[in-house]
């Protein structure tokens, strides 16, 4: 008998056939037809390894000696499934069960590369594992049964980038399932599923759309908008594209829509990914009084951590753990999150990729996909579509043209649709005009937007925001990056409860008190979502969508009439090509919100980034399927700045004993210490390590002068008790 894992609290132990069976059984129900057994087999395969004598002295007798178990079933997959594709995925996948997938590496490489090829290169050190041919037998398999899924393929490169998507959905079922078992031997826990009552949940946000009572121009066009969508809930498509204005209704909309073709045609779970963190509070919060009961949701992103909800523990414990692996029917997760659970290579982060199979998907402001990552996201979402059998609603009140962009850096066969094909209703939902200012200095900026009853004013850095608010007198805030995610949030509440205060006592915006008057000064963390209005905005130059997205603040409902949404320059040059396009548009668009200036915008924006929308592939720097640079590829893959550091501010009692206990013992909560962090550039960090205003303790850096941090404000680069 040879043993796999002994359970510490028992002393039961469970064998590696036991646990090899096990394992293979759930990660062939995970798996779609084509690939169940590749991956039945390769679960067989991943634990031979423990059949060495090393590996069963280290766990019956805690030898402390290195054991490879993982090479040793891709040493036995070369043997029993040849050169072809099914050899080579079930190779990388054993290899890296534990470690992540490898890179594929030349045939030059050693062990010491770490790369797949290397560990090939040299089987001596391991032992005899021959034992596992009595116990365990893999199904007869070739290339032929997932030759199909390579029919997209047109040329070299689509191949490469279709073949490392299959293996990491492999590794997906295949470390799942590892997981999965072991989990359930050592705990004696049932695996758990998150559900919710799609039908229930249907029936309560049809009966919250049909309790609005519409009562200017922009309400009214509201259904009649919306209407376009759900007419067409029985057309079956791969994308769908959701293009709606700002204040149309989107969310709701979006969402009776997925819950319509899930309930149709039987999909597992709905998945909802968002580009901000501060956007999934509101959505989430929507959601959670709306369906009450009915849904259980998951939110999986990096800024919240629910120790800090009021759910009991055991609801707690059993979040915490779909939220490795999305076994949910409802998820609220980030852009971030969403994409490097396909590009990544760690098992944490590739457990979910299975999951994303049978969804109905929802990316919201779906514009905001970055550039140099353009290619692989709509590659991810034309091949979890195609190959997953998943659907995908792009959501948006900018939309590129999706259609042709898929086509030329996708997949061409897949299907788009457009849910929204009647514009004319689109002038209502312009809540203000967008007027040219030219260039203006920040004294006159402020005196004008002081003067209304309630003003937004967005600028593209944050020091500039940070420099604006110290000028500004009167009721005024600050948002920017430079604050922690708590006080971010903090703010954004106070600001809603001030501008409904003020609604309320001057509901005709006459007579308002200088005291009363409002004044909003944020970057563009502002822009995408957040359910703010007010009366004007002012909106530095920037990006067409950042522009846009910045008017969606000003006039929500449309009560009010000649709403003016102001674009000025600071006089400040910019590097960033979106402003030189806008700037352009600007002069030769009388409406830069209608949809045929969005286009030009996103045409004009695409051609001049091309080189960087092609170059950022896995295929770019491969010669074929036996060198794939997967863990070269996930290191560089980062959808957000990569060149900011967070650093944690103690501003509240958690926050302070989080910060002590780290300090103490170099470990702490680290979810929960998240929402305390705010970001800088490189640069500015060492200004702060100059400055000693910061220090590191267990690897996290922790701004341990308090004079350098305001609540309001955000960390800044000089103590306030610091004078020249």
């Amino acid at each position: 008998m040879k043993i796999a894992h002994k359970n510490p609290n028992t002393d039961s132990v469970q064998t590696v056939q036991q646990h090899s069976i096990s394992a293979a059984e759930m990660a062939g129900k995970f798996a779609i037809p084509e690939l169940k057994k590749t991956v039945y087999n390769m679960t067989l395969l991943h634990d031979i390894g423990k059949y060495q004598e090393s590996f069963q002295a280290k766990i019956c007798n805690g030898s402390r000696k290195r054991v490879d178990h993982s090479t040793c079933g891709a040493v036995e997959a070369g043997k029993l499934f040849g050169n072809g594709m099914v050899s080579m995925i079930t190779q990388y996948c054993i290899a890296g069960h534990h470690t992540g997938l490898p890179d594929g590496g030349s045939r030059n490489d050693t062990i010491e590369d770490a790369t797949l090829q290397g560990r090939l290169s040299d089987t001596s050190r391991l032992e005899d594992y021959s034992d596992y041919k009595a116990e365990l037998h893999p199904e007869r398999t070739d290339d032929n049964e997932l030759r199909c899924l390579f029919q997209y393929a047109k040329s070299r490169e689509d191949v490469i980038e279709l073949f490392a998507f299959v293996t990491r959905y492999c590794f997906s079922c295949l470390t799942d399932a590892d997981s999965l078992d072991t989990i359930q031997f050592c705990t004696g826990r049932e695996n758990a599923e998150l559900s919710s009552d799609f039908n229930a949940c249907l029936a309560k946000i049809n009966e919250k759309l049909s309790s609005f009572h519409p009562v200017t121009a922009l309400q009214k066009a509201r259904p009649v908008l919306q209407q376009q969508v759900f007419e067409k809930t029985d057309a079956d498509s791969d994308i769908y594209l959701m293009n709606m204005p700002t204040g149309s209704g989107k969310t709701l909309c979006s969402m009776k829509f997925a819950l319509e073709r899930a309930v149709r045609t039987g999909k597992r779970r709905i998945i909802y990914v968002i580009p901000f963190n501060s956007i999934i509070d509101q959505t989430v919060a929507v959601l959670e009084e709306l369906f009450g009961e009915s849904a259980s949701i998951v939110r999986h992103q990096s800024s919240f951590c629910m120790d800090d909800t009021n759910y009991n523990e055991d609801y707690k414990m059993l979040v915490r753990s779909v939220t490795e692996n999305w076994n949910a029917q409802i998820i609220v997760t980030t852009s971030v999150q969403f994409f490097e659970s396909v590009y990544k290579n760690k098992r944490n982060r590739l457990r979910k990729l299975h999951n994303m199979a049978d969804s109905v998907i929802i990316f919201d402001e779906a514009h905001m996909m970055p550039p140099e990552y353009l290619k692989p996201c709509l590659r991810a979402v034309s091949y979890i579509t195609k190959l997953l059998h998943s659907e995908a609603v792009f959501l948006t009140a900018t939309m590129p043209d999706f259609r042709e962009l898929v086509r030329k850096y996708a997949l061409p066969s897949s299907r788009v649709t457009d849910l929204i094909t009647d514009m004319d209703s689109f002038p209502l939902f312009r809540k203000g005009r967008f007027v040219n200012r030219g260039e203006m200095n920040e004294e006159a900026l402020l005196i004008e937007a002081c003067q209304h009853p309630s003003a937004l004013i967005v600028v593209n850095r944050r020091a500039t925001a940070a420099r604006l608010y110290d000028m500004a007198s009167g009721t005024k805030f600050h948002l920017s990056t430079y604050m922690s995610a708590y006080d971010r949030k903090r703010t954004i509440e106070s600001i809603r409860k001030a501008l409904a205060d003020l609604e309320n006592d001057f509901p005709d915006g006459n007579n308002i008190p200088d005291e009363r008057r409002i004044l909003v000064i944020s970057t563009s963390l502002i822009e995408a979502g957040v359910d703010l209005d007010f009366f004007t905005v002012y909106r530095e130059l920037s990006g067409l969508d950042s522009i846009l997205q910045a008017g969606g603040r000003c006039n929500r409902e449309g009560r009010r009439q000649d709403a003016v949404i102001h674009i000025f320059d600071s006089g400040v040059p910019s590097k960033d090509g979106r402003v030189n396009i806008a700037k352009g548009l600007l002069t030769e668009y009388e409406d830069i919100s209608a949809p045929e200036c969005i286009r030009a915008y996103y045409r004009r924006l695409f051609r001049v980034q091309e080189e960087v929308i092609n170059g950022n592939t896995i295929a770019a720097g491969c010669t074929g399927m036996d060198n794939v640079a997967f863990c070269t590829y996930a290191q560089t893959f980062n959808l957000i700045e990569s060149n900011t550091i967070a650093v944690a501010v103690a501003s509240d009692e958690e926050s302070r004993q989080l910060t002590e206990q780290l300090r103490i013992t170099g470990c702490t909560n680290y979810r929960k210490l998240q929402k305390y962090t705010f970001t800088v550039y490189d640069y500015e960090l060492q200004q702060l390590i100059q400055q000693g205003a910061v220090t590191e303790y267990g690897g996290v850096w922790c701004l341990t002068n308090s004079d350098y941090y305001s609540r309001e404000k955000g960390v800044s680069f000089e103590a306030t008790d610091y004078y020249i």
